[in-house]
């Protein structure tokens, strides 16, 4: 299939910089860090003629693939990388209400994961916010904006529960990613959860697309 090519980039750039950490940064480590997410969002562009707002979702894996790129490249770009996933859920939050499925009502577990996620959302705010100095405005900004993402995601009521999945597993991603910038000294333990699930919840959102 003419996508395994690209799926095999993604997988192999992705395990390629989860075991560089050590060398890291490196020249081109912003490249291969890209090219994880970004060849899903070239996979997904190439399939608008077969899925159903394939388009949408690689313009979201593309400010995705954007984010990744600038946060590595320099850590003065952090408020740009911010900006970059900021559009990424937004555009992710448009996708799944456009997709939403029509005629199921709302179960308590639904209810339930969604209380879960803003409880854990705001959590995450009370933790980063304070050490977020000058930018703790924008940090609140996204953080609402990641939870409304989960948040319909999981409201969608896809018939699979891989976008509720995949979305989870962003805001778990982002929470050890903040961790680690803001209180932890262990980079490396931390960065090899949160980078699988970065990969893991844009491969999810493509296999469910």
């Amino acid at each position: 299939m003419r996508s395994r090519p690209l799926l095999y980039i993604s997988a192999a750039t992705s395990v390629f910089y989860l075991l560089s950490q050590r060398w890291q940064p490196f020249a081109g480590s912003a490249l291969v860090k890209g090219c994880a997410v970004g060849a899903l969002a070239v996979l997904a562009l190439r399939s608008r003629g077969v899925r159903r707002d394939a388009g949408v979702l690689a313009l979201g894996l593309a400010f995705s693939t954007a984010g990744d790129v600038l946060l590595d490249l320099d850590p003065r770009l952090f408020a740009f990388g911010l900006g970059a996933f900021l559009l990424a859920h937004l555009t992710y939050i448009g996708l799944f209400a456009r997709n939403r499925t029509p005629g199921i009502r709302l179960d308590p577990a639904h209810l339930a994961a969604v209380l879960l996620i803003l409880v854990s959302s705001a959590t995450l705010a009370v933790w980063i916010v304070p050490s977020a100095g000058a930018l703790a405005v924008p940090v609140v900004v996204y953080v609402c904006a990641l939870t409304t993402m989960v948040s319909a995601a999981i409201l969608a009521r896809f018939r699979q529960p891989w976008v509720a999945v995949g979305a989870i597993l962003f805001l778990i991603s982002d929470a050890l990613l903040a961790f680690t910038n803001s209180r932890c000294r262990c980079r490396c333990t931390i960065m090899w959860c949160g980078a699988p699930t970065i990969w893991a919840s844009a491969g999810l959102r493509w296999v469910s697309g």
